[in-house]
């Protein structure tokens, strides 16, 4: 999927100190927050990780997708004005 003008691509996930990857996909245009999500999943499903994720607004269309995988997502408290999200196998 291209890139809108202007639009960087995400930057590639981490992994943090607790072991959990982290994508920051704030000031991505939808779908790429929800299309960077599932291939993340899909790519590292395998390792068994969560992943944590910041966005800007709630990504209501994604939660169906991760119930249809077998994953869920939690809310963690996160800056003003973000949505972070900590998604793990349910």
């Amino acid at each position: 999927m291209m890139n809108k003008p202007n639009q960087t691509p995400p930057a590639p996930a981490t992994l943090d100190g607790d072991g959990c990857w982290q994508l920051d996909l704030r000031g991505l245009a939808p779908p790429q927050p929800m299309v960077t999500i599932l291939r993340h999943l899909e790519e590292h499903a395998a390792d068994g990780r969560a992943l944590v994720v910041r966005l800007e607004r709630d990504p209501v269309m994604l939660y169906p997708e991760l119930a249809e995988r077998g994953w869920e997502a939690r809310p963690l408290d996160g800056e003003a004005g973000e949505v972070r999200l900590r998604l793990q196998r349910a």
